[in-house]
């Protein structure tokens, strides 16, 4: 059975930083894409970031230079470090594994989310 499941959210001032992290199981993780999605209160699903097998990486322009992706293949865990955090990064956060190891790539499974509280 596949699971995702994330961790490290909570309430950050602005200009503060959090990492995210997703403990995988269930399946070989390193044969897939991983992604990190978002979706701010009241906002439809916002793609972040993407990590293929062989470590490449991919960033929206909202939060490119901001945050970093990566994986631990010997722990299954993708992590997401969020530096220089916004009020508008205020979302929940969700871990997903792609169907194939491509940009592209839809996603087939998903973590139940986690809540990131930018505020002062």
């Amino acid at each position: 059975e596949v699971q995702l499941v994330e961790s490290g959210g909570g309430s950050v001032q602005p200009g503060g930083s959090l990492t995210l992290s997703c403990a995988a199981s269930g399946f070989a993780f390193n044969n897939y894409a991983m992604v990190w999605v978002r979706q701010a209160p009241g906002k439809g699903l916002e793609w972040i970031s993407t990590i293929l097998r062989s470590g490449t990486t991919a960033y929206a322009d909202s939060v490119k230079g901001r945050v970093t992706i990566s994986k631990d293949t010997a722990k299954n865990t993708l992590s997401l470090q969020m530096n220089s955090l916004k009020p508008e990064d205020t979302a929940v956060y969700y871990c997903a594994k792609g169907i194939g190891n491509y940009w592209s790539s839809a996603m087939d499974f998903w973590g139940k989310g986690i809540l990131v509280t930018v505020s002062s």
